[in-house]
């Protein structure tokens, strides 16, 4: 059940009350809105002291179906589906035409090396390593108090 709300401060058209509030509420409604907002995959990213870790969550692609490209300090990582479902049945044709895409940007910090980037993409999830330059892996060492 859908409520609608009422605000009887809003200027209505006289003859019809709630007529705007109707539509403002059927457009802003969270099921179509969810539906035309385009999804992009969650991403999580960690560090290391020897790499950068970043994993997107992105279930029913294949290894092919991603493109990773690095310019300059900007890792992108896109995706670009096509399909075609065709049903003859019948004395009637269908066909559907499903397009899916996508594209994540990073900025790597300075400390990366962008020579030393590996992608690998299992059950779902894109996992991409970068190794950071020797002179940015963190020391660590104990400081003596005197």
């Amino acid at each position: 059940m859908t409520l609608i709300k009422f605000n009887p401060d809003k200027k209505n058209n006289a003859l019809m009350p709630g007529f705007n509030d109707i539509f403002e509420t059927f457009f802003n409604d969270s099921f179509l809105s969810d539906r035309m907002v385009t999804r992009v995959p969650a991403a999580n990213i960690s560090e290391t002291p020897e790499q950068f870790h970043i994993e997107l969550a992105a279930p029913g692609l294949k290894k092919d179906d991603f493109k990773l490209q690095l310019d300059r300090n900007v890792l992108s990582i896109s995706v670009e589906q096509q399909s075609e479902n065709t049903d003859n049945q019948k004395n009637y044709n269908k066909r559907e035409y499903s397009y899916n895409s996508f594209v994540r940007s990073f900025t790597l910090p300075e400390s990366a090396d962008d020579n030393s980037v590996e992608a690998e993409y299992t059950d779902g999830v894109l996992k991409v390593n970068i190794a950071k330059k020797e002179e940015a892996k963190s020391v660590r060492r104990q400081i003596e108090i005197k």
